[in-house]
């Protein structure tokens, strides 16, 4: 795929780590674009818009990702997806209630 690559290393904050849950919603939001998304931590990288993929970016809070888009609207991509991974744990809530019951 043709394009600048861009790229953007996200410190992962969320109290529960980079779990199940946004990292699917991750993969839906990449695959909505052109451009090729990779994801790398550790030294190993997959394929952002594949949420089986994914699941090897299994994250603890304060692990590192980098996030890489190549492509037409790769800078569009980038900047989604980086604010998707820094969105607060705020629709964790119901979940954690379930788990302590």
């Amino acid at each position: 795929m043709s394009g600048a690559i861009v790229q953007q290393t996200v410190v992962i904050t969320n109290p529960h780590g980079f779990h199940l849950r946004p990292l699917t919603a991750f993969a839906q939001k990449a695959a909505q674009f052109q451009c090729d998304v990779t994801v790398t931590r550790d030294g190993t990288s997959v394929n952002g818009k594949s949420a089986w993929d994914m699941m090897a970016m299994l994250s603890p809070p304060g692990a590192a990702l980098i996030v890489q888009a190549q492509g037409p609207d790769a800078p569009a991509a980038l900047e989604e997806l980086v604010a998707l991974i820094n969105t607060p744990a705020g629709d964790e809530s119901p979940q954690e209630m379930t788990s302590d019951q």
